[in-house]
């Protein structure tokens, strides 16, 4: 069996499913979905509306308005979920994995007639196989500079897709494979409008891949562990290699064991440790800002190569500058999104504190050697005073989890002028028992926001 037919044959009939995976499941959808909403309005989610929005196929719902085809449904609102860089990370993938799952689903759900329970069970399912599509490369595929969310979010969720299309583990099968052409994006983009335009585009990948499997469509099984495959060309200097057996064995769902990362910060993941050891040291002591001699962050070297931005020039340089993002932190005492505008960044990006902010990371060798490295804060105030602090895990994933007033806040913040918000979130809360998407009308058709 190659490595697509065992996590073909895994989704086709996964483990029951707990009442925390699908807890946690519904909880993804839900934050995405407010991403989504919160993005709609993005340059990078409105040009791409422009450039394939314009036609008229009234099938799937776009967040920036009116209908299209599945295709295109995915690639608005992937694009869209993404744009703000405030959707959940999942470290197994590399990838912002519901920000591509989600749109996915939602594409096709309508073709499928898809129950609420449905759309969650296809959502693990790709999740899952982002998972494992992951194991192979590990960590060096991301540190080579290849964007998981747009090369493991397309293999991994054309799996969701075909399950929710009714596929069967060769139906499924297919879909990897296609996936896996598909399967492109560079790190060197971040920082611009293209790296939320990944999101979208793994999304798209995902749905085309699964209605041309669906179709009879397919490439070779062996494509991810094969010569000229997805190991040996993405794997990057240091990969791990498949494991068939483990896949295969797997009972526990990856949503319960390594769990993803939902956003406390509306900016890139590689800030958020820094950000949350920050904020609970003024938590701690009243630390004034202005006294602050130096602000020295030691990050992994992904980390490191995500921030490049030393100086942002616009809001989307911004998210991937850990010296504004660290100072906003120091300032403020909070990130929301009106910190992430044109304005904002030109205020602050003046501020004499982002050049006291200096970042190294750890060296390859210390990378191999352990299997997770924390990142640290140094604080020095100008009477000498220095303050330290280490975290192995941001705020809001299974070691640190968001409080339901954290999840609710959060959704309602992003969005802000809808109507009946507040019943929106209650209605994600009980998706598993939904017999249909109508709730998705009130989301996507901006008709329905207050004035």
């Amino acid at each position: 069996m190659s490595v697509i037919e065992t996590i073909a044959a895994w989704c086709a009939a996964p483990p029951a499913t707990t009442d925390t995976a699908r807890r946690l499941a519904r909880e993804a959808i839900a934050d995405t979905l407010a991403c989504l909403y919160a993005g709609r309005g993005d340059i990078s989610t409105l040009a791409v509306s422009r450039a394939f929005g314009s036609q008229s196929v009234d099938e799937a719902p776009l967040v920036t308005g009116a209908r299209q085809s599945p295709s295109v449904a995915a690639l608005v609102n992937g694009t869209a979920a993404h744009a703000l860089d405030y959707d959940d990370n999942f470290k197994p993938g590399m990838s912002h994995a519901s920000a591509v799952i989600v749109p996915a689903l939602l594409a096709i759900a309508g073709r499928t007639g898809a129950s609420g329970r449905a759309l969650v069970d296809a959502y693990l399912v790709a999740l899952q196989a982002q998972a494992f599509v992951g194991s192979g490369v590990a960590g060096s595929h991301y540190t080579a500079g290849w964007h998981g969310t747009s090369t493991i979010g397309s293999i991994g969720t054309a799996a969701g897709a075909a399950k929710l299309l009714g596929l069967d583990a060769g139906g499924i099968a297919r879909a990897l494979s296609l996936g896996a052409s598909m399967a492109s994006g560079t790190k060197g983009q971040f920082g611009t409008p293209a790296k939320p335009f990944h999101a979208g585009m793994a999304a798209r990948n995902a749905v085309e891949a699964a209605l041309l499997a669906a179709e009879g469509l397919y490439g070779r099984s062996d494509i991810l562990e094969g010569p000229q495959g997805f190991l040996e060309m993405f794997g990057g200097s240091d990969p791990v290699g498949y494991d068939r057996e483990s896949i295969a064995c797997t009972r526990d769902h990856v949503i319960e064991t390594v769990g993803l990362m939902p956003k406390r910060h509306p900016c890139c993941g590689s800030t958020h440790l820094v950000i949350d050891m920050a904020l609970d040291l003024l938590h701690e002591v009243p630390l004034d800002a202005d006294a602050v001699v130096s602000a020295e962050c030691h990050v992994g070297i992904a980390n490191f190569r995500n921030l490049p931005y030393t100086k942002p020039v616009n809001e989307m340089e911004a998210r991937f500058s850990m010296q504004y993002c660290l100072a906003l932190a120091l300032r403020r005492k909070k990130l929301s999104l009106s910190d992430f505008t044109p304005p904002s960044v030109a205020a602050l990006v003046r501020d004499p504190l982002l050049a006291k902010i200096s970042m190294t990371h750890y060296t390859p060798a210390e990378e191999r050697a352990a299997t997770q490295l924390p990142h640290r804060l140094r604080i020095t105030l100008d009477g000498g005073h220095v303050y330290e602090k280490e975290r192995f895990f941001a705020r809001g994933g299974l070691a640190d989890p968001f409080s339901e007033e954290d999840r609710r806040t959060k959704f309602l913040d992003c969005v802000a002028g809808l109507k009946d918000a507040e019943a929106l979130y209650a209605t994600l809360e009980a998706l598993d028992e939904l017999t249909n998407m109508s709730f998705l009308e009130q989301l996507f058709d901006n008709r329905t926001t207050a004035a």
